[in-house]
């Protein structure tokens, strides 16, 4: 799996727990909800402004986001 496809599949996962939808998140990011869904896909090579913009929204940081089993080697 590539990081694109990891960093989708966590957005998509924190999206579900905290049971909020594509458009909401899309609000609350002040990101495009067709991007979004293309970056649960792992279909975007996502910027890290855009990646600020999710993080944030699922307040969070960067260091708690990465900080996962699955971003490691």
């Amino acid at each position: 799996m590539n990081i694109k496809e990891k960093f989708g599949q966590k957005v998509k996962m924190l999206r579900e727990e905290k049971n909020i939808s594509i458009e909401h998140l899309a609000n609350i990011s002040n990101v495009d909800r067709n991007y979004i869904s293309d970056i649960e896909k792992g279909k975007r090579n996502v910027s890290i402004e855009i990646m600020e913009k999710i993080i944030c929204a699922f307040e969070t940081d960067f260091t708690t986001f990465f900080n996962d089993k699955n971003f490691k080697k």
